[in-house]
């Protein structure tokens, strides 16, 4: 049941709830994509900030036995319930082709279109599997961090001068956690600006340098190791957050909310690659006797050689073949 329940429904309903306030603030925001899913995907970052230490003091009053989990799943039910409603009561798709009074007249620009592509067409494209290799990348090389933030800092620096607490580790998970969440909003909404093409040369040719800078001086100091693992972070969140913008320049906003769902599968498979990639290095090494950063040294060049990949898969897009363009009368919805 917990498998069922939380795992396959509550998955289904985690992606149902995450991808319909991204689709549709992007046809609030024509204007601003960038900084609308920015804000709709801070929110999803920002919720797992606040979840974590509530189910914690969930557990420590009702207890870890099986009622208290049983009692604790119950509570987050039902307040989730009211938050879902809440959703359903407010949230509007604006009429077609609305556009806010102040906003200039959308024009067709090298990879901004005004045409529209349904999502059976989208995933026939190269640029939907450009864009799915670029997110896949970028989400390796930042998650593999996030996940081993709290082991790798502490063992960074375990036989340096100045080794690393515990409890200094769990604040710098913290402290990622949240510049994963800022990047979210400040350089997808700078995107709107330099725009998403740019943008996402900054983060993956900026991870490349970061994650040498991590190895050719992060051991030289802890400032510097966490600050370079702060902007590799805040470009992971940035990168998640932009993807939809991207998305509705090439493909339109007409089922781009179908089109995220599936380049989504990209998440999902960096998820499991990048803290696979990181542990299982770090538990080869070890064995073989390494300490310090020699655990990590390994996992880092192929984080720079994910971005890499990730850089030439986004120096390939192009603006989508007309013959894939929904008829005029199909409209955005």
């Amino acid at each position: 049941m917990v498998v069922f329940g939380y795992g396959f429904v509550g998955g289904i309903g985690l992606g149902i709830g995450y991808i319909s306030p991204v689709s549709t603030l992007i046809k609030w925001f024509p204007d601003r994509p960038g900084m609308a899913t920015g804000i709709a995907i801070m929110g999803f970052g920002g919720g797992a900030l606040i979840a974590s230490p509530w189910s914690t003091q969930m557990l420590e009053a009702f207890g870890t036995g099986r009622s208290g989990i049983a009692l604790t799943f119950l509570v987050h039910g039902l307040v989730y319930g009211v938050f879902m409603s809440l959703g359903v009561a407010l949230v509007r798709v604006p009429p077609q082709d609305w556009r806010p009074a102040a906003a200039p007249k959308q024009v067709a620009r090298p990879l901004i279109t005004t045409a529209n592509v349904a999502a059976r067409n989208a995933v026939r494209t190269p640029q939907f599997w450009l864009l799915w290799v670029v997110l896949c990348c970028n989400v390796t090389a930042g998650i593999g961090i996030l996940e081993k933030a709290s082991p790798m800092i502490v063992g960074f620096f375990a036989e340096s001068s100045t080794p690393v607490a515990t409890g200094a580790a769990a604040g710098f998970v913290a402290l990622l956690s949240l510049t994963n969440m800022a990047g979210r909003f400040i350089w997808s909404s700078t995107s709107d600006i330099f725009g998403r093409k740019n943008i996402y040369r900054f983060y993956l040719g900026g991870g490349v340098l970061l994650y040498l800078a991590i190895m050719l001086f992060g051991a030289t100091g802890v400032p510097v190791f966490v600050l370079c693992a702060m902007l590799i972070l805040s470009f992971y969140g940035g990168g998640f957050a932009t993807i939809p913008a991207y998305l509705k320049d090439l493909f339109g906003s007409y089922e781009v909310g179908a089109i995220h769902g599936r380049l989504l599968t990209a998440w999902s498979v960096a998820g499991v690659l990048g803290p696979l990639i990181v542990n299982a290095i770090a538990d080869v090494r070890k064995a073989a006797g390494a300490i310090g950063p020699d655990l990590y040294t390994t996992s880092l060049y192929i984080m720079i050689g994910l971005l890499v990949v990730g850089f030439v898969a986004n120096e390939l897009v192009r603006p989508v073949n007309p013959r894939f363009h929904e008829p005029a009368t199909g409209g955005a919805r």
